[in-house]
């Protein structure tokens, strides 16, 4: 796979020899002015049949140009910038591991494909805020768009060139290409018959009909003028009862000052700009509009999720546990079916954040594009490649593929100038759909495999639930690596306010270093989130530099754990064993004990939840010793003897508290108390002989 590497008019000290040493390209050339005077030997490495890396983003769209007039171009182009994030910083010198790897991360197969979601918009867009606001997007929407306006206040224009709506909105649900409001139409003015001849407005002494054409009822002193000046069009009736109304709009365009969806991720296709003025619009709702012009026709998005339901921990017997996917989800897409003791996922709604999948602790709901293990590839290779180029210490910054990548590019072109540090020389960014999408797995199979940090940079496109989310998750990883004696501060959120903010915590990841295992684990990374973190687990441990034997973790996201049950009130009735959806509960088909493989247990909670006598309670920990693979009792007890044939069945305590409770009830007296003392075999055979028993009576 040819690579082209240049210093941009010599702006950066590129050591060819020693990149294309650590990629296993040995023949690495060093070009100076690619995009301009070296453009042909872009266009010649076309023609071969290997994909072809260029460490360039910035003229992207000048070599896609290239790429399509190039006769015969038939080589697929990656595209890596390597000037902004780490060419172009202070210790850019020091920073060719770091390039090295970005290079090989380059280099790395696409991701497979995955089932996609389609929506399909025909343009029927809904405006909806002050009417002459409304109007004034109108007119810019009109030539593209189907447009229908909903009045709330503000004066309209008298020529009507748009539907008008208007009452009271019940309801707005849907996304792109399926939206559908519900709202009330209350108001006594018909919009459908008003002719805005303004009538109503002149009559009305209290001036509660504005030019929207809609009554202020709190204004109104019921006196009628108003109908009366309607005269023949009849347009006013105070006595026309409110009307429930639905319609459905591919594209809605929010103007009121709050929005109709409170959530931090909107759905597709809802668009919310507050404080506009029919006067004109701002360059960001500008850009909207013209966005909005645009959202017709049919569109693609990834599935950005995989769920398998038998190993959720959300439900069992429509007792909830876990619901930590519901309550992190910024898009409202998640929701809860117990009774089918589930989760359900709206694709169509899904915005690809993976906040779901970071803090889900049993990988039920795992990220599907790119998968762990494609992830996992891509940590290892830069780690591996950084390594093998001699850099030392890495710390990962993993940011956002919108905002966080502009910070980083802004950082580069800051330190260019000398107005800023730029990236450290140790700092390897990995640019993500979504910051949230990595968590605890992938954090410690990283941290395993040798790097020294993991920095995760958060900007205003993350929702709070997330920076909440991430906290939580980075305070468990750390509690274990402290525990296993590893020095240090491993992991770190980074929420600068400005460039000078980011520089500065950008300096202070890299020189403050925590300690990594003595040697780098060579495992990679695979699809279920819990043998990933197995697997990291286990090298930690067997580098630790002091280990303890059991680790306490925080009670807020820790997915380890053991349980604490209280054996006076626990009468072993096994309903915790068919709750456990980890199969970390266990009994014992040969004598009455409640085991747990503390492996095994995500802390849930659906024991405690489901456990009748309330007797388990959660300790989350994480237990380093070999015995955490293996069964562990918990609580055991005395089996009772069948006093008819001696067989042991139940407990001692199941039986008795049985007996006590029963006793005093007219169903139990006499031979049917005894019978409870009876396995039920004996049972059977001592209800049939007693009936033998009344029938010979009887004769």
């Amino acid at each position: 796979m040819p690579t082209l590497i240049c210093d941009c008019n010599k702006t950066m000290p590129l050591q060819e020899k020693t990149l294309g040493r650590a990629i296993g390209e040995p023949g690495l050339a060093l070009h100076t002015t690619l995009c301009r005077r070296e453009a042909g030997v872009f266009q010649q490495a076309l023609r071969g049949s290997e994909d072809v890396v260029v460490a360039c983003t910035q003229e992207r769209a000048l070599f896609g140009e290239l790429a399509r007039e190039t006769e015969a171009a038939v080589a697929p182009v990656h595209f890596v910038n390597i000037r902004e994030t780490g060419g172009w910083s202070r210790d850019a010198r020091d920073a060719m591991p770091k390039i090295a790897a970005l290079l090989a991360a380059a280099r790395l197969p696409e991701p497979e494909p995955v089932p996609t979601v389609t929506y399909r918009s025909g343009g029927k867009v809904l405006v909806i805020g002050p009417l002459q606001v409304a109007e004034a997007a109108a007119e810019l929407l009109a030539d593209k768009l189907d447009v229908t306006l909903f009045a709330r206040g503000g004066e309209g224009a008298q020529v009507r060139r748009f539907p008008v709506l208007a009452g009271q909105i019940d309801a707005l649900t849907g996304w792109l290409g399926k939206f559908e409001l519900r709202w009330s139409a209350s108001n006594p003015i018909d919009l459908d018959l008003c002719t805005r001849c303004n009538a109503c407005v002149q009559a009305c002494p209290e001036g509660a009909i504005g030019l929207d054409y809609q009554v202020d009822l709190s204004r109104c002193s019921a006196h009628r003028d108003c109908v009366k000046a309607c005269g023949a069009a009849g347009a006013i009736d105070f006595n026309r009862t409110a009307q429930a109304e639905t319609d459905s709009f591919d594209l809605v365009l929010d103007l009121q000052p709050e929005p109709l969806f409170t959530q931090h991720a909107k759905p597709q296709g809802y668009f919310h700009l507050p404080r506009q003025s029919a006067a004109g619009f701002d360059g960001p709702a500008t850009a909207v509009l013209l966005r909005l012009r645009e959202l017709v026709g049919e569109f693609e998005k990834p599935k950005f999720f995989e769920y398998r339901q038998k190993l959720c921990a959300h439900s069992r017997n429509t007792q909830v546990g876990c619901d930590a996917c519901i309550e992190v989800c910024s898009a409202r897409a998640i929701t809860s079916v117990a009774r089918q003791q589930k989760i359900e996922v709206n694709p169509n709604l899904c915005v690809g954040c993976g906040a779901c999948t970071t803090v889900c602790p049993t990988g039920a709901i795992a990220y599907a594009y790119p998968r762990p293990v494609d992830q996992g590839r891509k940590l290892r290779t830069l780690l591996d490649t950084y390594a093998r180029a001699g850099g030392r210490a890495p710390v990962l910054l993993f940011h956002s593929e919108g905002k966080g990548a502009a910070m980083v590019q802004s950082l580069g072109r800051a330190a260019r100038l000398g107005a800023a540090g730029g990236l450290p020389a140790n700092v390897i960014p990995v640019g993500l759909w979504h910051t949230a999408s990595l968590g605890l797995d992938l954090w410690l199979a990283a941290i395993a495999q040798g790097a020294a940090g993991v920095a995760v940079l958060l900007t205003d496109e993350e929702a709070p639930e997330y920076a909440q989310a991430l906290r939580q998750q980075m305070a468990v990883a750390q509690a274990v690596l402290s525990g296993l004696g590893y020095r240090g501060t491993h992991l770190r959120l980074l929420q600068p306010h400005d460039e000078a903010a980011f520089d500065t915590a950008l300096r202070e990841a890299a020189t403050a270093t925590a300690q990594a295992p003595r040697e780098a684990a060579r495992f990679s990374a695979v699809a279920e989130k819990r043998a990933t973190l197995d697997l990291a687990l286990d090298h930690l441990i067997a580098q630790a530099p002091a280990p303890a034997d059991e680790i306490a973790l925080p009670a807020e996201g820790a997915p380890f754990g053991t349980l604490v049950v209280n054996r006076d009130a626990c009468t072993l009735c096994m309903s915790c064993v068919g709750a456990c959806p980890a199969s970390a509960l266990q009994d014992n088909p040969n004598r009455p004990e409640l085991r747990l493989i503390e492996r095994n247990c995500v802390q849930c909670g659906l024991c405690a939840t489901t456990c009748p006598e309330n007797a388990i309670t959660l300790q989350p920990r994480l237990l380093t010793t070999p015995q955490r693979r293996e069964a562990r009792v918990l609580h055991e007890a005395q089996p009772w003897a069948c006093i008819r044939c001696a067989k042991p069945f139940g407990t001692r305590q199941a039986v008795e508290a049985m007996l006590g409770r029963l006793a005093g009830h007219a169903m139990f007296q006499g031979a049917a108390l005894e019978r409870l003392k009876m396995c039920g075999d004996c049972r059977v055979i001592d209800i049939h002989a007693a009936s033998d028993e009344v029938r010979i009576t009887d004769l």
